[in-house]
This record gives structure tokens, C-alpha cells and sequence, in this order.
């Protein structure tokens, strides 16, 4: 790699990392791991010899191809990259990532402009489900430019809705993996739920938080990180994920009741670092445990009325707005949110 791998930069959602062609990496999956590590900068807590920011939500990778399935525009491999320890890893998905992935296809010529709006169809490998993201294309090229504002990310940008299809169960094997909408893990009421991304939803108060902290104040908690992950670790087999010692799944999502108008409020950490605001698919999760009867998500939520319901998940820097749509048995049928992505640079990285 001497010469260099052409790769975007971009922010997607509340995140950002570099994109690449799957063609431009190493097939050898060893070989590809091991640029990435070289090319962020890890294992070291500053990444300072690579691109990484220095946190999970800055080291982060998307590989985009275009694909071969019927109805299906870009196939998205998300590739979480650890900041202090050598591991790339592929065993969750990454929503915020994922508001880049039709951005880039249609730079890189992948997907072809259908007017001022393109609906790019996402295959995510890493779960096997569908998303779609309307991307703004006026004029035939993509743009960046918009009035859209999504919490945790200043300014505004062009909107990118994305509609997500078949999640439940996409890695677990079931919505509530447990089959139990409740299990109790170490004391502690628990909803283990997958609904695009594997959680566990608890009361923040169950653990000894309020539910209410800032990121700091939640990464320095050393009673509360050391009682969840014990809680963690006890989850993983029970939602067919085996030992996740060194997994990035489950997430943990600790609720309160909502303080500014919201559903719920949320703190969560990917798994053992608190998250700056909320994943997009562990935003889905918890509003998803909010229609589960008897859940902790249910005890403090505040729900609206209807088949369509929009859930606000308060989160530490703002708000992240679902949209639910229930079945006449109040199972959710589709989930969708807004997000927004910017080009940072298009060139070539080293490693």
C-alpha cells in the first residue's frame, strides 16, 4: 500500500471515517485488517500515527460495492476499527455510517442520478438487511448543502432520510433473541432486543445512574461501566452472540424518563465507552423496547397514540427522532429517521 488506497472521508450521521471501493482494499481479509489498523492509527489511544480521531465514533470504515442483488443498489460492509486494541471487527452495523454509503455510491459512479432526489437501496452485509436513503441530487450531482440539522453535529446539511426494511432479529436471529421481553441478569430488570443492532435496555437508576449524565461524566462512573459490563457478558450467550469479551455488540442503553418533551431518555455505551449521542440503530433498538409491554423502556416512556409513531430518544447532546409504523398487533413493521452527511476529502490514505 505504498502507493496509497483512494478513499472519501466523510461524516455520516454523528460519526465519520473513510469510505472505500471493496475493489481499492486487499481481498485477503487479514491483509485488509491489518492496512486499516496501520492506516487509523491502532492500537494507541491518540491514533496520532494514522487518521483516527481518537474515539470509536472517528475510527470507523465503510466498504461499498456495487451490487449484484435484484432491487439492490450498493452492498455496505461497516468495519468497526478499535482505537487501543488491534481489532477490526464486523459483527454490528453502523446507521450513522450508513447516511454516507448513497452519497459516496453515486460519486464513485456506482448508482446513476434518477433527478433532484435519488433513492439509493442498501444491502448492509453485516446484518443481511435492506436500507433506503434519499439522497439529494439536484442538477445531477450530489450535494452536501442543506437546511437539515441533526443534533450532535453543528450547522445544517442537505437531508438524508433513510427508511430501514426487515431489521428485527437481522443479528440475533430474533427480535428478543431470549424469546422473553424481560430477563433479569444480575438483579437487574433487562430487554434484550435486536432490532438492527443488539441491546440491552435497562433502567439507568437499576445500575446506579440517573440517566441524565454527560459523556465524561458517564466514562469516569467506574462502579456503573464495571456493574454493566458484568451485565453484558452474562447477555451475550443468552442473544446467540457467544462470548462478546472482545465484541462491540451488545450496546448497553440505559432509560429514563424523558426531561424535554421526548419518549425516552437515553444513555448508551458502544459497549464500554459512553456514546457522544446515540447509534442510529440503537436509537431503533430503545424505541422499539418502549412498545414492549412490561419492558424498563416501557415503565419510563412516554408513548403516542396511533400505528404511526413518532418517538423522540433524548440522548446527551439533543434528540433523535424514530418513526415507527405497528402492525394492528402493535409489532413494528418499519423504522425511519433523518440524518445528514458532508465530503470531507476524496484522495488516498497510507499504511
Amino acid at each position: 500500500m505504498n502507493d496509497g488506497v483512494r478513499c472519501m472521508w466523510m461524516r455520516g450521521g454523528t460519526s465519520k471515517g473513510g469510505y472505500f471501493l471493496k475493489s481499492d482494499l486487499p481481498a485477503d481479509t487479514a491483509q485488509r485488517d491489518a492496512f486499516l489498523l496501520r492506516m487509523m492509527g491502532s492500537p494507541d489511544p491518540r491514533q496520532i500515527d494514522g487518521m483516527g480521531g481518537a474515539d470509536p465514533l472517528a475510527s470507523k470504515v465503510a466498504v461499498v460495492a456495487k451490487s449484484a442483488r435484484e432491487g439492490v443498489d450498493l452492498d455496505y460492509l461497516f468495519l468497526q476499527v478499535f482505537v487501543d486494541e488491534a481489532i477490526v471487527t464486523d459483527k454490528q452495523n453502523c446507521g450513522n455510517l450508513l447516511a454516507g454509503v448513497g452519497p459516496f455510491g453515486i460519486e464513485r459512479g456506482l448508482v446513476q442520478v434518477k433527478g433532484d432526489e435519488t433513492r439509493v437501496t442498501i444491502h448492509m452485509e453485516n446484518t443481511g438487511q435492506t436500507a433506503v436513503a434519499t439522497v439529494s441530487t439536484p442538477g445531477g450531482q450530489v450535494t452536501y448543502a442543506g437546511d437539515a440539522r441533526i443534533d450532535g453535529v453543528p450547522g445544517s446539511a442537505a437531508p438524508i432520510p433513510i427508511e430501514f426494511r426487515d431489521t428485527a432479529g437481522s443479528t440475533c436471529g430474533a427480535l428478543l433473541p431470549s424469546g422473553n421481553a424481560v430477563d433479569e441478569i444480575d438483579g437487574v430488570p433487562c430487554t434484550l432486543i435486536d432490532n438492527g443492532m443488539p441491546c440491552i435496555v435497562l433502567k439507568a437508576a437499576d445500575v446506579g445512574a440517573t440517566g441524565y449524565e454527560d459523556r465524561e461524566t458517564l466514562d469516569n462512573a467506574d462502579d456503573v461501566k464495571a456493574r454493566i459490563e458484568a451485565i453484558r457478558l452474562k447477555a451475550g450467550p443468552m442473544m446467540n452472540l457467544g462470548d462478546v469479551t472482545e465484541l462491540s455488540v451488545p450496546k448497553i442503553m440505559l432509560v429514563a424518563p424523558p426531561r424535554h418533551g421526548g419518549a425516552v431518555s437515553v444513555r448508551s455505551f458502544i459497549p464500554k465507552r459512553a456514546h457522544a449521542s446515540i447509534g442510529v440503530l440503537g436509537a431503533v433498538g430503545v424505541a422499539t423496547a418502549c412498545l414492549i409491554a412490561g419492558s424498563p423502556a416501557a415503565a419510563v416512556a412516554t408513548i403516542p397514540d396511533g400505528k404511526r409513531k413518532t418517538l423522540s430518544v433524548e440522548h446527551p447532546t439533543g434528540e433523535m427522532t424514530c418513526v415507527l409504523e405497528v402492525d394492528a398487533d402493535g409489532a413494528v413493521v418499519s423504522a425511519a429517521l433523518l440524518r445528514t452527511a458532508r465530503k470531507l476529502m476524496d484522495g488516498a490514505v497510507f499504511g
